[in-house]
């Protein structure tokens, strides 16, 4: 039992046995009762009841101080906690930002130089039309005149023997003997 309830009983006590004697006695009845009895009581509550408050309330306050500073902790931890993650999210950023930079500049590089080999192929490409384009005509031209002269040995040809009489043929060697003799 506890020092209250030791001291509660101790009073039924002392009150069951004077209303049997007839002696000193704690009278109980709210009614009957009188100052002293009142100060009595409130004497041995206050004496006795100090103590045990005291440490009640103690006890409480410590615990809510305790709870207090651990809050306060936990608040600091917390607050620790986030200015880290703040911070660790801002060098996210700086990094996604400077990756984001990297790669544009990247693509920038690679577009340009996809663009200038482009380019040359076009270049080369055409270089080559043109190449084949005049080596075709070349060989077109070169075939017209092999058949244009062909054609035309064939019509020389064919139209010698009508045109060749013997004094055309004396006056084409007499030239002929005439050139190699001035040229000697």
């Amino acid at each position: 039992m506890s020092m209250l309830g030791n001291f509660v009983w101790l009073l039924a006590e002392a009150t069951a046995e004077a209303s049997e004697e007839g002696g000193f006695g704690l009278n109980t009845n709210i009614l009957e009762t009188n100052l002293v009895n009142l100060a009595i009581v409130v004497g041995i509550l206050v004496y006795f009841g100090r103590g045990l408050l005291t440490k009640t309330l103690g006890d409480r306050r410590s615990e809510i101080e305790t709870a207090i500073k651990e809050a306060e902790e936990r608040r600091q931890q917390a607050a620790s906690r986030l200015a880290e993650e703040q911070q660790k999210l801002a060098q996210a950023q700086q990094e996604a930002t400077r990756i984001r930079a990297a790669a544009e500049e990247r693509a920038a590089t690679a577009r340009a130089a996809i663009l200038e080999q482009s380019e040359r192929d076009i270049e080369r490409l055409r270089e080559s039309v043109f190449q084949d384009v005049d080596a075709e005509r070349a060989r077109a031209i070169a075939e017209l005149q092999q058949r244009v002269t062909a054609l035309a040995l064939q019509k020389a040809e064919a139209d010698l023997p009508h045109h060749l009489n013997d004094d055309t043929q004396r006056n084409i060697i007499d030239r002929s003997i005439a050139m190699l003799g001035g040229a000697s």
